[in-house]
């Protein structure tokens, strides 16, 4: 017998997500008829999972009331401009979702790792943030943060993958081939992140992605979970499952008990 193809294993292996999906349709209705707006952020290391999550989201998505935003480098015009200018510009209008693929928070993470801004910048955005992201949703945004978190060893793994598999390779950067080395300074300004960001309005949730299949599942979990829209299928479980998706709160404890124990953080 001929063996599949990549692409029809993997459609195999994502039917099982179909009936949430078909909810995503729903919830993007009823987000139309209320002229309702949400914002979803993906964070988290690199090869975490987070677009292949998103593509999951989106597949079924009807395209005129859904963006991806996966924004690069700020030109000179925008290093000069507020912060949150150029992620606002992408804010969505009324009946529609925007899906960040990275976000504002890149300053929390990937700038300050990697020496992009200054200690103040820093220091400024932590400071800023947690208010903008309160009057977003006291102006009725419905936003929701999700950090993926991977281990070391299965980084390393998806990093080995993209280097032998033509396939995607285009995925591996410089950044990529440097992020092994930096990991603790990564967990360290997670940990920041985490504490000073983590609010009543604006909550992080951590989803465990190592197992890339589960972390999809209730990723499209927590996005339903997030609005009551109406017509929801009551024969299926719209629960994340606790051992995939933690509270930014629960997060911080198990990374401090984690530093008890060891001296250092480990995840």
């Amino acid at each position: 017998m001929t063996a599949s193809p990549p692409s029809a294993r993997g459609s195999k292996k994502d039917k099982c997500l179909r009936p949430w999906q078909i909810e995503l349709l729903k919830l993007q209705r009823h987000l139309e008829a209320e002229d309702l707006r949400m914002v979803v952020l993906f964070e988290g290391r690199d090869a975490a999972g987070k677009g292949g999550a998103i593509r999951r989201v989106t597949r079924f998505m009807n395209e005129k009331h859904y963006r991806v935003v996966a924004l690069g480098r700020p030109t000179e015009e925008q290093r000069s401009q507020w912060y949150f200018q150029r992620y606002v510009a992408q804010f969505p209008t009324g009946g529609e979702i925007v899906l960040f693929d990275r976000s504002w928070y890149n300053r929390a993470m990937v700038e300050r790792v990697f020496g992009f801004c200054s200690h103040k910048e820093y220091q400024n955005f932590l400071r800023g943030v947690t208010g903008f992201e309160k009057d977003l949703v006291r102006q009725g945004t419905i936003l929701v943060k999700l950090y993926f978190s991977v281990t070391k060893e299965e980084q390393a793994r998806r990093f080995e993958r993209r280097l032998t598999d033509p396939l995607r390779q285009w995925k591996l950067s410089e950044i990529d081939l440097q992020a092994q080395n930096r990991w603790d300074d990564f967990t360290n300004h997670k940990y920041d992140m985490l504490v000073r960001t983590d609010t009543k309005a604006a909550p992080w949730l951590i989803v465990r992605s190592n197992d890339k299949r589960q972390a999809r599942l209730n990723t499209i979990k927590v996005i339903l979970d997030a609005v009551d829209y109406k017509e929801r299928n009551a024969d299926l479980d719209f629960v994340p499952d606790p051992r995939i998706v933690v509270s930014g709160a629960d997060e911080v404890a198990l990374m401090r008990a984690q530093r008890r124990r060891s001296g250092r953080f480990t995840g």
